[in-house]
């Protein structure tokens, strides 16, 4: 169970920041939230769809949603997309996507017409962003389709995704995906923008590491520069911004 919550932010919907004891409590209380969106979604609209994020902090929470809360979700009505990915081959350990297949997508049954990876295949991160963004216009084309959850984590530089600070891609306002560059290895990467991360009916990050406490303090206060702290501009247009959190001294 949070520890606490906390409401922020004066734009949108205000976020719920809920506080954890572990990594493990924040993963198994995020695991209940999944699963009472799709659950929501499907009831409601007759499927659901997630961006998964990828990076270690999900990994937990993937996992619990393949094994604890298999059955709480209707996978056949589910569609994955991803809010971003390395220029890696699809089997590369660094790969998101794979991350994910082995976490989380090989032990559910979520057909596989409904999974819809970052084409990393495709001649250039360019090309490939150009492509997904047609694969999402495609999915989401009726006037208020949108994901029903988007799934973010945040580094101790303010990153999300792979929008880092004072990158280009942050000033992107009709793309909805771009090719971006990071200041670690692997450095090309495609992201999803920002308007597209903010059309959510739902927004879920997650924070765990004390290393990250500066960022975290920064996103949080309403007056963060976003291409100083890119996080920040993630505020859901018409939708709820939840944080979850491990404890920061």
């Amino acid at each position: 169970m949070p520890t606490s919550r906390v409401l922020g932010y004066d734009a949108g919907m205000e976020p719920d920041i809920r506080r954890f004891a572990s990594l493990a409590d924040l993963s198994s209380a995020a695991a209940v939230a999944v699963a009472e969106v799709a659950k929501d979604a499907v009831h409601l609209r007759g499927r659901c769809s997630i961006v998964l994020s990828g990076g270690t902090t999900p990994k937990t929470l993937y996992h619990l949603l393949a094994t604890a809360h298999r059955n709480d979700v209707n996978w056949a009505r589910v569609h994955l997309f991803w809010g971003d990915e390395r220029w890696v081959p699809a089997d590369d350990p660094r790969s998101n996507v794979r991350m994910a297949r082995e976490a989380l997508i090989d032990h559910v049954h979520c057909p596989s017409e409904h999974v819809h990876p970052i084409p990393v295949h495709a001649s250039s991160p360019d090309v490939a962003a150009r492509e997904y963004a047609r694969t999402l216009h495609t999915f989401f084309h009726a006037a208020d389709a949108r994901p029903d959850l988007v799934l973010l984590g945040m580094g101790r530089d303010g990153h999300t995704a792979s929008l880092f600070p004072k990158s280009p891609a942050l000033d992107e306002q009709r793309r909805w995906a771009v090719a971006s560059f990071a200041p670690v290895e692997p450095r090309e990467r495609v992201t999803l923008t920002m308007p597209s991360r903010n059309r959510a009916r739902n927004v879920f990050l997650l924070v765990a590491g004390s290393d990250k406490q500066s960022a975290f303090a920064e996103a949080t206060s309403g007056r963060a520069d976003p291409h100083h702290c890119p996080v920040a501009m993630v505020q859901p247009a018409d939708g709820a911004l939840t944080w979850w959190v491990t404890p920061m001294p």
